[in-house]
C-alpha cells in the first residue's frame, strides 16, 4: 500500500523525535533533548531555554576549574573567575558581587536602594553567607574566594568584626601584598601554600586604611552596570572606575546583568550576547580579557552559557586558544593541543 506524502512526513517527524530522545542514564550530551537532570552527562543538566531552542535540552552547569586543568603557577590575574551578581550562594561560584548594609543592628546582605537596607530588601545576616563561605574554603584547601562589596556598612569596624566572627581572617589576603601601579598580583599557588585564598574588596576608600579592606577602584577596572553596560558594541566604564584601559590596575571586570533581573530572559542574555560583550570590552581594555564576568542567573543559557564564556576567555589567557580545555596541561606558555 503507497503512503500519502503526509503520512510520509509524520513517520519522518516521529523516527527524527525518536532518535533524538532515545538517550538517558547520564548518556546525554550538550543540546541533546531531555526530560530530567538524570538524562545529561555530569557537568550538563536538563533546561528550558524558550529563546535558543524547543523543548528541554541539556546544557552546561559547571564551571571549569583552570587551576587543575592547566595549572596554578601564574599571576591571579592571569586568569578569568565566573562571578555572580548579589547572589548571596557560593554553590558552583566561588567569585560574589554583593551588596552589604548595616540592618537590625548587624551586617546584612541586602539588593537596595538610596543606601539603607528595608524589611523587602533585605536577604538575609551576612554572617549566615560567610559562614558558608568558610566552611567551603575549609573542605576546599586549593580554591580561592573573592568577595567584591557594594559596601553602606557605616558601623566602624562592622564588616571587620562580622568577617572575624565568621572565622575568616585566617584566610585573608593582606593589602599590603596587593600590587600597584598594574603590577601582577602574586601566583595562585603562593596565595594557596600561605592559605591567603579570601579577596575582599569594598567600595568604600577609607576602609583601606581603617580596616584593611582593598578599596576596589585602587586595584581593578569595571565597565557599567546594568542595562547601561547591555548595549552591543559599547564597553563603557562605570562612574567610579577609571577607563577601562588604564593599565594602572591589573584586574578587569565586566557586568553583564540588567536593572532588573528576569530570570525567563536570562539563556538568552547569557549566551551569544554576554561572549559578544566580552569582546568589545576587551578591545575597550587595551586588549585585555576581564578577569571577573559578572552575570544573573549563572545556570540559564542556550548551551554552553557563561560556563563556556570563561572557558573561552581562560584559553585566551592562559594558552592563546579559544577554549581552556585546548590548553596543554600544566603549560606556563602559549600551547594548543592537537
Amino acid at each position: 500500500m503507497d503512503l500519502s506524502p503526509k503520512l510520509l512526513l509524520i513517520a519522518a517527524a516521529s523516527f527524527f523525535f525518536s532518535a533524538a530522545t532515545t538517550c538517558s542514564n547520564r548518556e546525554c550530551r550538550l543540546l541533546d533533548p531531555c526530560t530530567s537532570d538524570g538524562d545529561c552527562e555530569v557537568g550538563l543538566y536538563c533546561f528550558s531555554c524558550p529563546q535558543g531552542f524547543s523543548g528541554s535540552r541539556c546544557v552546561r552547569s559547571a564551571t571549569t576549574n583552570p587551576f587543575k586543568l592547566v595549572n596554578n603557577s601564574l599571576p591571579l590575574n592571569k586568569y578569568v573567575f565566573l562571578t555572580t551578581h548579589n547572589a548571596f550562594a557560593i554553590e558552583g561560584v566561588s567569585r560574589l558581587y554583593v551588596d552589604t548594609y548595616d540592618f537590625e543592628g548587624d551586617v546584612w546582605l541586602c539588593h537596595s536602594f538610596g543606601g539603607k537596607c528595608h524589611d523587602f530588601t533585605a536577604f538575609e545576616p551576612a554572617i549566615l553567607t560567610l559562614k558558608e563561605i568558610e566552611a567551603f574554603l575549609s573542605a576546599n584547601p586549593a580554591e580561592i574566594v573573592t568577595l567584591i562589596l557594594e559596601d553602606y556598612v557605616q558601623t566602624p569596624n562592622g564588616l571587620t568584626k562580622v568577617f572575624t566572627d565568621a572565622g575568616l581572617m585566617k584566610y585573608w589576603f593582606p593589602v599590603t601584598n596587593m600590587p600597584k601601579n598594574g603590577g601582577d598580583w602574586p601566583l595562585v599557588s603562593d596565595m594557596v601554600a600561605k592559605n591567603q585564598r579570601l579577596l575582599v574588596f569594598t567600595s568604600v576608600r577609607s576602609k583601606e586604611q581603617s580596616e584593611g579592606i582593598a578599596y576596589q577602584w585602587n586595584y581593578m577596572v569595571e565597565n557599567q552596570y546594568g542595562d547601561g553596560g547591555m548595549h552591543a558594541g559599547n564597553c563603557a566604564n562605570r562612574a567610579e572606575s577609571l577607563p577601562l584601559d588604564d593599565n594602572t590596575k591589573s584586574l578587569v571586570l565586566v557586568n553583564y546583568v540588567p536593572n532588573i533581573p528576569v530570570d525567563l530572559a536570562a539563556c538568552g542574555q547569557n549566551s551569544a550576547d554576554l561572549i559578544n560583550m566580552l569582546h568589545t570590552c576587551f578591545a575597550s581594555s587595551g586588549n585585555r580579557w576581564a578577569n571577573f564576568v559578572v552575570v544573573d542567573f549563572y545556570r540559564r543559557s542556550e548551551g554552553g552559557g557563561t560556563f563556556q564564556a570563561v572557558d573561552t576567555l581562560n584559553g585566551e589567557l592562559l594558552c592563546g586558544c579559544n577554549d581552556v580545555h585546548a590548553c596543554v596541561p600544566g603549560s606556563t606558555s602559549p600551547a594548543c593541543s592537537a
